[in-house]
């Protein structure tokens, strides 16, 4: 492994600013480690790296270009997001030759801010499910254990950052797509308030679904949100830039005082052993100082008023898209954009009412706690195989969306949730928890974070060699 994929985005970018490195070795080394693993993983089966070559060329002296936030370091894009000139499939059959013509407005920023971009990583179709797989490129397989799934839908971007194949990688989250595969790869997944980050979106009003970095530790995700956010015209949510850098929040880090711990959001099926893994990096907390109580906000009824909205964005996103080409979607997504077409206007209003109520909670709630803790996903990686979780502990699935209930739960209270690797199964299986922050304050969750991290020791940043697992032919 060439000694640059080893070290942090952050010690690597202050070398691209310090002249000590150039963005063309960055690229050439990057472009190497995913000739060497990518083969089994899948996590990138999209790369652009003349195109990368080229942008790089124009950070070079004499260019007056300024470097910004990442002067020049590679990245990949999550395939959800078009980046002009290269292929964007959506994870779709319907657009597996499709070009986009120009960048989405996350892509414009990052490239401003000094990213290059040299791939896209594998999703599930449109970003549909926990588990990374589609019909263009096939799965993308956990480097934990490659028969085992990375979890999704922003599971190549997680694949891609743990094993050094990027140094930070773009993701979205809806239900839990950015936290259930940081989760499922031990890293650090952050998705932040709705518009920290600004996003090209079909709906503008839209605050379920955000775009958000993920990267090996916390500052390296803190480096990365720093060359994500800020104020564009193009979204109406998006946010002025923040009074200080974030990752400056994160290189001061700060253990919280008082948390809120819950292993399942007072209502929820959990694997006993995540919940015992998540209970115990908590009691760590206690150990240090902090006041800890095992209490949740009350969630009830979360699930459905959840399962309503996101419906009823799918029917809205791909009801058109569906008509225009029956038997091209897979079934859950025909399922979930049929139940959107058949909610009334009253059951819609009935679920933004509850959401209303469950964020003015949620933010009493957090006026008393500096965390809400709780696992990032309610079970340890499965079988590749598997299209999603069907039972948790006795309790049936009804839909494949279902199972991640602890991540879309907090979706719903539009607060800031980073997934950090928190410890390991009996069998050696990753395990994130779920930092939960109020809205807006991305600066103080990223210092309690950094903290946490150092205190809990569970990964040291550096990249993972995959674990093969024999895969029948």
């Amino acid at each position: 492994m060439d000694p640059l994929i080893a070290k942090p985005a952050r010690e690597v970018v202050a070398l691209l600013k310090a002249g000590q490195i150039t963005p063309g070795e960055l690229i050439d080394a990057a472009e190497a480690r995913i000739e060497a693993v990518d083969g089994t993983l899948n996590a990138l089966p999209t790369l652009c790296m003349d195109r990368a070559r080229q942008a790089a060329r124009n950070l070079e002296p004499p260019s007056n270009h300024s470097p910004g936030w990442l002067a020049g370091l590679p990245i990949a894009i999550k395939d959800l997001n078009n980046v002009a000139g290269v292929r964007t499939t959506f994870g779709s059959p319907i657009f597996a030759d499709n070009i986009s013509d120009a960048s989405d407005i996350p892509v414009e920023t990052l490239e401003r801010n000094g990213a290059l971009v040299i791939a896209k990583s594998n999703t599930p179709e449109f970003g549909a499910g926990a588990n990374t797989f589609n019909d263009v490129f096939g799965a993308t397989r956990n480097p934990w254990d490659t028969s085992l799934s990375c979890g999704g839908s922003s599971g190549g971007a997680a694949v891609a950052v743990a094993t050094g194949q990027v140094w930070l990688a773009t993701g979205s989250d809806l239900g839990g797509s950015l936290r259930t595969p940081a989760s499922f790869c031990s890293v650090v997944g952050l998705r932040p308030s709705p518009g920290r980050v600004a996003r090209s979106a079909a709906n503008p009003f839209d605050s379920l679904g955000v775009i958000g970095p993920m990267a090996r530790d916390v500052r390296d995700v803190a480096l990365m949100l720093d060359a994500m956010a800020g104020r564009q015209a193009g979204d109406v949510l998006s946010l002025k830039d923040a009074p200080s850098p974030f990752l400056a929040a994160a290189e001061a880090p700060k253990l919280p005082k008082k948390v809120a711990f819950t292993p399942d959001l007072g209502c929820l099926p959990v694997d006993p052993e995540i919940a015992d893994i998540c209970r115990r990096a908590a009691e760590r907390l206690a150990a240090e100082g902090a006041q800890v109580g095992e209490v949740s906000p009350d969630f009830t009824g979360a699930g459905e008023t959840f399962q309503t909205l996101r419906a009823a964005a799918f029917a809205g996103r791909h009801a058109d898209l569906m008509a225009a080409h029956p038997g091209k979607f897979k079934a859950e997504i025909v399922w979930n954009t049929e139940k959107g077409l058949a909610l009334n206007a009253s059951e819609i209003a009935k679920a933004e009412a509850a959401r209303g109520a469950l964020i003015a909670n949620v933010a009493e709630f957090l006026g008393d706690y500096d965390l809400l803790l709780c696992p990032a996903a309610p079970v340890a990686p499965f079988d590749v195989n598997i299209r999603y979780v069907e039972e948790i502990g006795g309790t049936r699935m009804d839909n494949y969306i279902e199972w991640i209930a602890i991540t879309y739960c907090i979706t719903l209270t539009a607060c800031p949730a980073l997934s950090l690797p928190s410890g390991f199964t009996g069998n050696g299986l990753p395990v994130g928890m779920q930092l939960i922050a109020a809205n807006g304050e991305e600066a103080r969750l990223l210092a309690n974070a950094s903290a946490m991290e150092e205190l809990l020791g569970v990964s040291d940043g550096a990249p993972m060699e995959p674990k093969i697992t024999h895969i029948p032919a």
